[in-house]
């Protein structure tokens, strides 16, 4: 990254900052701004998360707040209620509380006599669900909003469930928020209150994930908040970005589709990154294209920001099967508007021993099923060691934590593959699978995956897709038990990609019915049965030949103002381990990312983060699946030491979730907190 010191505008910081919302309660916020924004407002930018701007995000806010602002605008980080150095608790994500405040912040934003009375919102991840949902409730202010790294459907397409499924991350972010939800405020900000905020926030909280599996269908809870109920209520320009090895590679074409307002997506091969800082690479001149964004619709200025494809993306070329990745080779493509009018759904017939040539008729549907008789078929039951190399459902690249070489995958799989391809395929869009199936058990689920397989037999996972087929309808929403032996008809979708193929390589399809420990396996072991005749597999093909519609370079390289100074005092740990004992058959997923600890210069404070999370399964014991995450947090100045640990164990029987939580707090060597939660949920045909 090039760190750029000359900027058109002279700016300052103004450190917390409090602002209050309707109840009384005062936020914690950072503002970098013009200097002259005294006498010339100008518009304000709000970046709205529980991350604690004071410390954790510090040196990331410091790379692109100062540097949006060093353009001429207003840069604000709020932290949450009940987050950070801001009053209250956090209690869950996305509550309407959450959203009224930030209602709040952004008036209090426009009457400030710096602000021009316009403003925009900005983020990744959990700022960019507040942006998008906060745009949905149309405050009178807000212009435009900037997101990455997102979902406009927080049930379907979030880290909860996919297709029906429970995903492991949905335990994995719980413990996240468990830790971050109960950490003390700063006394150097808000004094001796201190100790009584963070009693009250280790006494107000509880493991979000009680709650979060209290809802294992698509009901109200999941409803609120997903812009997808009703896209029409987005009713200013949206710039929205992912990457295609993120968990959230699908919400920015969704978008596109659906909304009707001034949009342009980006989708570049990176993990849960914004794409200044994407990696794998190449990193872009996001900065650069926010502030184009910026300038167009919150300052008026005719500079094209709305000129070119609709859509542009990285079309990933083949890769060997990798756990990370420094760069993926490719090149930019772009698309007019999406649907694309240049790409085209060419389906594939399974067939006894792979994959047909493309059939004539791409736009209907494969031939009806019997209604009855289990007839003849594939079949497989799984393994619960399918899934094992499936990687993170969002991967960070750090610990490496990509899907790797799918062969060994394969083995416990039904494989559909291709003859070794002519020429070279491009796909860009959402793959899909539909299944002519039966079933043995009443809950099953199909983990289908897209595969690259290079000459040598090495398998590259593309793209994957889970459907619990309990959920088979149109919104996972009316879930019943299947009658086994009985003949269905399911659609798969996979996650969106755009992938090239090369010459002389397969495309493969595997379909699984475990795919432990991403997703949660069913309460026993499934024995599925493909019909293959009248199945097939649909892939969304952008011709080789057609325009890419971008310039050869159409992003700058990526810039920044130099990131806030800290010292690494106690080094990092990474550690992505697969284990099987033979002896007792017992398999485990051990992840480790500790980031040591870190002073951060400014403010004196050393701040420790280590996450440990443990994924076990004995045999084919499919009610032995036990998951856990594990956190400590440490901050320490001077005669302040205090530190949080939270421990999470989800694990299960035929028909209950079972979770078990810790929650201790400390005073140097003196626990001063402690609390126990032992609960059990029905397994709602999950």
């Amino acid at each position: 990254m090039r760190y750029v010191n000359d900027l058109p505008y002279e700016t300052k910081e103004e450190e917390n900052v409090t602002i209050p919302v309707a109840d009384g309660t005062r936020l914690a916020a950072r503002i970098w701004r013009p200097a002259s924004s005294d006498q010339d407002p100008v518009p304000a930018i709000l970046e709205y998360i529980p991350y604690r701007q004071r410390d954790l995000t510090a040196e990331r806010d410091s790379v692109h707040h100062p540097y949006i602002a060093g353009h001429g605008y207003a840069c604000v980080r709020v932290d949450l209620r009940g987050t950070g150095d801001s009053e209250g608790v956090l209690k869950d994500e996305y509550l309407e509380q959450e959203q009224t405040d930030a209602e709040d912040v952004l008036a209090w934003l426009a009457d400030q006599p710096w602000c021009d009375g316009t403003t925009g919102m900005m983020g990744i991840s959990w700022g960019a669900f507040a942006a998008l949902q906060v745009a949905a409730r149309q405050p009178e202010s807000l212009r435009a909003i900037v997101i990455a790294s997102f979902t406009d459907d927080r049930y379907a397409d979030d880290m909860h469930y996919m297709g029906g499924a429970l995903l492991s991350d949905n335990l994995a972010e719980a413990g996240t928020m468990f830790a971050y939800g109960t950490m003390p405020p700063d006394p150097a900000v808000v004094g001796d209150r201190w100790r009584d905020m963070w009693h009250e926030r280790m006494e107000g909280t509880r493991p979000w994930v009680i709650e979060w599996l209290r809802h294992q269908r698509r009901d109200d809870y999941w409803r609120h908040a997903s812009v997808c109920e009703d896209y029409r209520a987005v009713r200013c320009p949206v710039l929205a970005s992912s990457g295609w090895a993120d968990g959230y590679s699908n919400a920015v074409t969704r978008l596109l589709g659906n909304l009707d307002v001034p949009r342009k997506g980006l989708i570049g091969p990176w993990s849960h990154k914004f794409p200044h800082l994407g990696e794998p690479g190449p990193a872009i001149g996001y900065l650069q294209e926010v502030v184009r964004w910026w300038d167009h619709w919150l300052k008026g200025v005719d500079n094209g920001a709305m000129e070119g494809p609709m859509l542009r993306t990285w079309m990933q070329d083949s890769v060997p099967p990798s756990t990370s990745y420094e760069e993926r080779p490719g090149r930019w493509v772009g698309e007019p508007s999406w649907p694309s009018p240049h790409i085209t759904p060419v389906r594939r017939r399974l067939t006894r021993h792979g994959l047909s040539g493309p059939l004539p008729d791409a736009e209907a549907s494969a031939e009806t099923a019997p209604a009855t008789g289990p007839g003849e078929g594939l079949s497989v039951q799984s393994p619960l060691s399918v899934g094992q190399f499936g990687g993170k459902w969002a991967s960070y690249n750090a610990p490496p934590d990509l899907p790797y070489d799918q062969r060994e995958e394969d083995g416990g799989s039904l494989v559909f593959e291709t003859d070794p391809l002519a020429e070279r395929t491009e796909i860009l869009g959402s793959p899909s699978v539909e299944l002519d199936l039966s079933v043995s058990e009443p809950v099953a689920m199909v983990a289908a995956r897209l595969s690259d397989v290079a000459p040598d037999g090495s398998a590259t996972r593309v793209s994957y897709g889970l459907l619990n087929l309990t959920r088979n309808d149109a919104h996972n929403s009316d879930p019943r038990p299947l009658e086994p032996g009985r003949r269905y008809r399911a659609v798969i979708p996979l996650n969106g990609v755009a992938q090239a193929f090369p010459p002389g390589h397969r495309i493969r399809l595997s379909l699984s019915t475990s795919y432990w420990p991403l997703a949660w396996p069913p309460p026993k072991p499934v024995l599925l049965t493909v019909h293959e005749t009248s199945s097939t597999l649909t892939l969304p093909v952008r011709p080789v030949e057609e325009p890419d519609a971008v310039s050869h370079e159409p992003f700058g390289e990526p810039e920044g103002t130099r990131p806030r100074p800290s010292t690494q005092l106690v080094a990092p740990e990474e550690r992505w381990q697969v284990k099987r004992d033979l002896v007792d058959y017992a398999a485990e997923l051990e992840i480790v990312k500790d980031r040591g600890t870190v002073r951060i210069d400014d403010i004196g404070l050393d701040v420790g983060r280590r996450a440990y999370e443990r994924y076990t399964s004995v045999a084919e014991d499919f009610t032995s699946a036990t998951g856990e995450s594990a956190w400590t947090m440490s901050f320490s100045r001077d005669d302040w030491d205090v530190r949080v640990e939270t421990r999470t164990v989800l694990s299960c029987d035929e028909g209950h979730f079972r979770v078990d939580a810790t929650l201790d707090g400390y005073e140097g060597d003196r626990r001063v907190f402690s609390r126990t939660w032992n609960e059990s949920v029905p397994r709602d045909l999950m």
